[in-house]
């Protein structure tokens, strides 16, 4: 069974399950109690979805600089402090998808989106998607190491199912969906009904799961506001030295209407190594 087909298998054990009517049951104070009861019951939990293995390259990890292979302590505690940080935002908002995006290429979107992802899951409470949603430009597996068969775009051009493009890469509570094959028509993709379907399968997985999407600069091309009815909140990728002040303040214009949670400045100068923190 497909996960598209699973949510709504899921969606429609639920609907059967509501209580019929209430008036019906009204005549006798046992029998509203029992339907009472039977409104708050808890349901069974559903057995936790499993993914395809994919292998990741150790090396890659450590060349990307990717939390799982870094040493550098500072590192490791700005990435727990950004997830903490989400995670209040988007847990006070009832939020559960996060698009990074970035003013142009090189700001290091790609591996914030990647360490976020993993440090959401790291936390014991949080379940993770991770997609590639740079479709003209696809380098999340690359950053990885990571040996799979199908990605993203074979999904949405009809050449694999969607339980085929979702991976297991080793990290607890953590599942990736890659992509390798760019395309040019990407935002017309982000709008296509098939899309529209993957982002439901990802969002009614069991446990709930946090989507974290790697999308493209919002300078270089629409996928972004083209796809941003679909997504919860933001995140906005700077780099010093490389960011302009001018492109930043387009950005802040082009996403002024939507939820940003705020922004991360990459390759930053100023460090605090001190013992404690």
């Amino acid at each position: 069974m497909s996960l598209i087909e699973e949510v709504m298998r899921r969606q429609a054990h639920e609907r059967a399950a509501m209580p019929g009517g209430l008036a019906a049951n009204s005549g006798a104070g046992a029998s509203a109690a029992r339907v009472a009861r039977s409104v708050v019951a808890p349901a069974p939990e559903a057995p936790i979805q499993e993914y395809r293995p994919a292998t990741v390259d150790p090396e890659a990890l450590e060349r990307n600089r990717v939390l799982l292979r870094v040493q550098d302590v500072a590192v490791s505690r700005a990435y727990k402090i950004l997830r903490t940080r989400v995670l209040h935002r988007m847990t006070a908002n009832n939020w559960y998808t996060l698009g990074v995006t970035g003013t142009g290429a090189g700001e290091g979107k790609t591996i914030t989106a990647i360490n976020l992802a993993i440090a959401l899951a790291q936390d014991p409470n949080a379940w993770v998607f991770l997609v590639d949603l740079d479709l003209q430009r696809p380098q999340l597996g690359a950053y990885l190491g990571m040996s799979y068969e199908y990605g993203l775009t074979d999904y949405l051009t009809g050449q694999a199912q969607l339980e085929q493009v979702v991976y297991d890469i080793g990290i607890k509570r953590l599942a990736v969906v890659p992509n390798s094959s760019p395309v040019e028509t990407s935002s017309e993709h982000l709008r296509s009904a098939k899309m529209t379907d993957f982002i439901n399968a990802l969002e009614g997985q069991s446990p709930r799961r946090y989507v974290i999407l790697d999308m493209p600069p919002i300078n270089v091309s629409d996928d972004v506001l083209a796809f941003a009815p679909r997504v919860d909140s933001f995140l906005l990728i700077a780099s010093q030295g490389i960011t302009a002040r001018r492109t930043l303040a387009n950005a802040k214009e082009v996403l002024s209407e939507l939820n940003v949670l705020g922004v991360v400045l990459n390759r930053s100068t100023e460090r605090n190594d001190s013992p404690y923190y």
